[in-house]
């Protein structure tokens, strides 16, 4: 029996666009083989849908806490989401798409 998946749905807020924000998560996602994706949000917001094991997901989300070094995250709201197993990926969703 495999690992039990889990599904988060993150928006963080502050200095999160421009920042190179999508990039960080979409590295650590594939670190840690987390499926998925991440795109800005015209409010500003960043918004990450997310799903993977319980303890790698856990690691993620400490990272998308944190953020890479130029961006300032000053709002984190994570819910969780029953998981779908419909992710192959992480992917970076632009605006146009």
């Amino acid at each position: 029996m495999g690992e039990e998946i889990v599904r988060v749905r993150v928006f963080a807020g502050g200095r999160v666009q421009g920042v190179a924000y999508r990039f960080y998560a979409e590295k650590y996602a594939a670190r840690l083989g987390i499926t998925g994706w991440v795109r800005n949000l015209a409010d500003g917001r960043v918004e990450v849908l997310a799903e993977g094991a319980a303890e790698p997901i856990e690691s993620f989300l400490e990272r998308l806490r944190e953020g890479p070094s130029l961006a300032r995250v000053e709002t984190f709201d994570v819910r969780r989401e029953p998981s779908t197993g419909e992710f192959r990926d992480f992917r970076l969703i632009f605006l146009s798409e």
